[in-house]
């Protein structure tokens, strides 16, 4: 899968103006967070404003009283400790508040963002998966929202708590002393200059590690899945080998993204320390100065104030680090989101009404690579009520067309028609309601035998779950159908799970039902049992089976033999026996083969 990339450098303006914008849809909590952290901003100024009056109103005065052989008066001390206290708890109940409306806006973006590519990928067209890895698609709906969630809430919280920290002292500090406060100024833009060089870095890194790390979850999900091929070809060193290389490249591109991540705060944490020392160090001579510069109050609330202002420093590098690092992740998330949907509805279509099943390719093209057509100007008509099987090789387009049937892919050229009305001018739920669709690996869903039975028609009762499964001969699931079926479907075998797909299938009362060699991977028996139930099911419904076992189609209406995208032979079994054509050739081959591994 191609990722969209924000390859200049302003790719975080684009980032960060998108996940503004999710936070922006709770507008009453995001209004409510910046009310609290300006209080909470305002409050952690006022503590060397404070601490100012203190000296120069209290402390000095009393110094003076004491050379001068007077009593101290401590009671004046209580002042300043009650402003201290009540500072304390508006910065506590500030912090609570704003925390708490920022934990809020982090879990409604994860939802907004889960649910939107979520629903996005039971939108997007067989196409799109195509050419996208089960893993890749779990690390953006995992890892990846994690990732850009922490930006936009924990992450400006540093942001906005060091703007407004910054300013508020700033502020405070040219009003008092702007000698000082130019020393403190300077040190500011060092500082940023040295971040923006370094998260260029970040940013290089954290691309290659989130790229990597993509390929190390479809490869964890491809090789567990698959392990059982693995043992039975000897290959778990040389998977084991591959998916180490993996590792350690990302290990090494983690490590160097990290370096630099890291490379921050030292970088922050030496250009503050020289400012607060130049704080100092002009600031005690001013004090010393006859006549007196400033007084000892501005001096301390100067030096609070440049120490104040080197952590809300650290924490907008720290933002930015953190971004950096989310970028890349962000990019992977909105290019799902934003990914062409190839099966395009167009506006205010009506629905079909209860679908006849007649159905008819007209001169209908349809590739998956331009260069390399799949159907040309191809042509058929399917009559309502209809059985039609396809044969032929595997890559032929046998698939193809079903899928396109199906609606799962369109024709790039020409039209399908369904009851004599073009599909594309109808809805896409509409069709697919009325459609039974058995494939040759049948899928379950997590839960019991009921629920995947009942999948297509949530409203079916057990009378009705009951004649299905006598229909489609899964007689033994009448008893059965509370138990669990484990994750996939894996206490069942594949018979077993064929059968129940089946019944999926038939208890959704298609009107147009479509078999892809769904009796292709189970046994005899159980192919035995589906194929009696086949020919009850098709009964009055346009049915089109793809079938490997050329005897399971021998009582269909028509048979096509499809080569090169291309119907070359079209007739009933006896007909095209008698033709001793491709079919008969095919026919008269599996026969054979069946015969020797029998006698074998």
């Amino acid at each position: 899968m191609q990722d969209q990339q924000f390859t200049n450098k302003k790719a975080l303006l684009p980032f960060l103006k998108r996940m503004f914008g999710y936070a922006m849809k709770y507008k009453r909590w995001f209004y409510g967070f910046m009310f609290w952290i300006t209080i909470v901003g305002l409050v952690d100024a006022a503590y060397p404003l404070v601490l100012l009056q203190m000296i120069d109103g209290y402390m000095t005065p009393q110094v003076e009283i004491l050379q001068q052989g007077g009593a101290v008066d401590y009671q004046g001390i209580w002042k300043y400790i009650g402003m201290f206290m009540i500072l304390g708890i508006v910065q506590a109940t500030g912090v609570l508040f704003f925390v708490r409306q920022a934990g809020r806006i982090r879990e409604y973006i994860v939802y907004d963002l889960r649910e939107g590519m979520f629903r996005k990928l039971q939108k997007l067209s067989f196409s799109f998966y195509d050419k996208s890895a089960s893993g890749w698609l779990l690390s953006r709906l995992t890892s990846d929202v994690d990732r850009v969630a922490e930006v936009i809430s924990w992450g400006l919280i540093d942001c906005l708590w060091g703007v407004t920290m910054v300013i508020f002292c700033m502020s405070a500090m040219f009003i008092y002393s702007w000698k000082l406060a130019l020393i403190v100024l300077i040190s500011i833009p060092l500082m940023l200059i040295a971040s923006v060089k370094i998260r260029m870095l970040v940013l290089l890194y954290s691309r290659k590690s989130r790229k990597i790390n993509s390929e190390i979850t479809a490869g964890y999900n491809e090789h567990i899945n698959g392990v059982m091929v693995n043992k039975s070809t000897a290959q778990e060193a040389r998977v084991g080998s591959d998916f180490g290389g993996m590792t350690g490249s990302m290990r090494r591109v983690s490590y160097r993204a990290s370096l630099y991540t890291a490379a921050y705060i030292p970088v922050v944490i030496m250009i503050g320390s020289l400012a607060s020392a130049s704080v100092v160090f002009f600031g005690g001579n001013m004090a010393l100065a006859l006549p007196t510069g400033i007084t000892v109050g501005v001096l301390a609330a100067a030096f609070d104030y440049s120490t104040r202002i080197f952590w809300p420093i650290v924490d907008i590098s720290m933002f930015y680090a953190r971004a950096q690092g989310s970028l890349s992740a962000g990019e992977r998330i909105f290019s799902l989101i934003d990914e062409e949907n190839f099966i395009k509805e167009k506006e205010n279509l009506s629905a079909f009404g209860r679908i006849n099943g007649d159905i008819e390719f007209r001169d209908l093209s349809f590739y998956y690579e331009k260069e390399n057509p799949v159907l040309a100007d191809f042509n058929l008509r399917i009559k309502a009520g209809q059985s039609v099987a396809l044969v032929g090789a595997t890559g032929e387009g046998k698939s193809t067309i079903a899928n396109l049937v199906c609606r799962f892919y369109e024709p790039t050229e020409g039209q399908l028609l369904i009851d004599g009305i073009d599909y594309q001018d109808r809805t896409l739920h509409s069709l697919r309601d009325q459609l039974g669709v058995v494939l040759q690996t049948p899928h379950l869903f997590s839960g019991t035998i009921r629920d995947n039975i009942i999948y297509g028609n949530h409203k079916a009762t057990d009378n009705e779950i009951i004649s299905v499964l006598k229909q489609t001969g899964g007689e033994e699931f009448i008893e059965m159908l509370d138990e669990k079926v484990g994750e996939e479907g894996k206490q069942l075998s594949l018979g077993q799970k064929q059968l129940i797909s089946f019944a999926r299938a038939v208890l959704a009362d298609p009107r147009i039902f479509i078999m892809d060699e769904a009796t292709s991977s189970i046994d005899t028996l159980t192919e035995a049992r589906i194929q009696k139930g086949i020919e009850r099911v098709l009964e009055g419904r346009t049915s089109i089976v793809i079938a490997h076992r050329l005897s399971t189609i021998r009582n269909c209406d028509r048979i096509l033999v499809i080569q090169k995208g291309k119907i070359a032979e079209d007739g009933s079994h006896e007909m095209l026996m008698q033709q001793r054509g491709k079919y008969f050739e095919l026919y008269t081959r599996q026969l054979r083969d069946e015969a020797v591994l029998a006698g074998a």
